[in-house]
């Protein structure tokens, strides 16, 4: 067996058996398989996809490309996962409140991607946070807080560390089958008992349309239930971005106001308490979802989850007084721009993933592997669909490192947003349910 051959089996279409899903994920994982035959693998899956089995065979394989974790928890463990958008920071408030209702939360989890943020470069806007936890750590950190978001270590689905940087700079991250193994196989690597996943569709999501919303939430679902893990999925709007903020020292801010209760941001609020809800269930925590929920909101409303969030920054080498302080402890860019109006009217439309792409060039994000991200800036105070605004007023905020790339920032989401005479109908943020 050898990697021309199983890419030449996919690039013609003829499957990917178990014994060569592992051979290759053993490949990736060691260094024997080369960047350029992992961008050909990619990129044949892209193309002509992989059937139920072999998806879950792929998922298998590069999970068992390294440690797979085992819990002794006086608890369920569970995570939560979503597939990325912009100004989505549910992940943040929702490790903590699971916590506090009784769960074990070891949340690996990603960097940014495409034009989407990610957890892990959010909370690294944190002074002294390191994601880079060794598996003793996160268990250590896990069993005593409740929760710990980390990146996974090299001993955790290597094969997907490998697959995951190459499929941003080749084109392929919008392979279903690729984004099931690449999420699952970390996820199952720490021992869940449950998952609840994200699917986001809309402007801002990878899945523009309703269609290939449900396609990716039917193949992560049936996948990691086919891999014995109990999961479920919510399809959830991204036609915005889910909050006020973009960028990941402003998502941070956003974060801890609601978490403190001194400003709450309702819809991320309002997912965060679905998707925990959900999350309960099934980990046998509630009866059914309106338990769930009932139970996450007493532990955001009641400042629970707040203080689970602080231990977790400090174990994770962060500041101790990061709850109370976190306006003083979080970068601040040295620029600030309005984006006016050009007319009345109303938010008709916002292009999110313009707005995330905006994020990444004024240095919040990627443009290729290896570069550094600087937390400061980002987009702030964007108006919501439906948003009235007045001629000449500000209805974002750039934050930059230079005037010369904020003016280029808010040139960018101009273009991202339509106005119009007429409100459009407020969409739902929750859509469907997938299980």
């Amino acid at each position: 067996m050898d990697a021309r051959a199983i890419i030449a089996r996919l690039r013609d279409g003829r499957g990917l058996p178990a014994d060569a899903a592992h051979w290759f994920a053993g490949g990736l994982a060691d260094g024997g398989v080369t960047d350029a035959q992992a961008g050909a693998f990619a990129m044949a899956i892209l193309l002509n996809g992989l059937s139920p089995g072999d998806r879950v065979g792929l998922t298998l394989a590069m999970r068992d490309s390294g440690q797979v974790l085992d819990w002794n928890m006086p608890g369920p463990v569970v995570d939560k996962h979503s597939t990325g958008g912009i100004g989505d920071s549910t992940s943040l408030l929702l490790a903590p409140a699971l916590a506090a209702c009784g769960a074990h939360v070891p949340m690996i989890s990603g960097r940014g991607l495409g034009h989407t943020g990610g957890t892990l470069d959010k909370l690294e806007a944190i002074p002294g946070y390191r994601s880079d936890q060794s598996v003793e750590a996160l268990r250590r950190i896990t069993r005593e807080v409740g929760c710990a978001i980390v990146g996974a270590s090299t001993d955790i689905a290597p094969a997907d560390r490998r697959l995951y940087a190459v499929r941003d700079v080749t084109g392929t991250v919008e392979s279903i089958d690729l984004i099931t193994a690449s999420i699952l196989s970390k996820k199952l690597s720490a021992g869940l008992e449950a998952l609840v996943l994200d699917v986001k569709v809309g402007s801002g999501a990878f899945m523009k349309s309703l269609p290939q919303a449900r396609a990716l939430a039917r193949a992560l679902v049936d996948t990691a239930n086919g891999a014995g893990c109990t999961t479920a999925a919510l399809i959830t709007d991204m036609s915005q971005p889910l909050a006020a903020a973009a960028g990941n020292a402003l998502e941070m801010v956003e974060v801890m106001e609601t978490l403190t209760g001194q400003a709450v941001s309702q819809n991320l609020w309002d997912l965060t308490v679905a998707l925990g809800g959900e999350a309960l269930v099934l980990a046998g925590l509630a009866g059914d979802a309106l338990e769930g929920e009932d139970q996450i909101v007493e532990a955001l409303s009641s400042g629970r989850a707040a203080e689970i969030f602080g231990q977790m920054v400090a174990a994770m080498g962060g500041p101790h007084d990061f709850v109370e302080r976190f306006p003083d402890r979080l970068p601040a860019a040295p620029v600030v721009m309005e984006v006016k109006a050009p007319r009345a009217g109303h938010v008709a439309a916002i292009d999110g993933e313009a707005l995330g792409h905006a994020v990444v060039h004024l240095g919040g994000g990627r443009l290729k592997g290896g570069d550094r991200i600087n937390p400061a800036v980002g987009l702030s105070d964007l108006a919501p669909l439906g948003e009235p605004v007045a001629e000449g007023e500000a209805f974002a905020l750039v934050h930059a490192a230079s005037r010369e790339d904020g003016e280029v920032a808010v040139a960018a989401v101009l273009a991202a947003y339509s106005l119009a005479d007429a409100a459009p109908d407020e969409p739902d943020l929750i859509l469907e349910r997938v299980a």
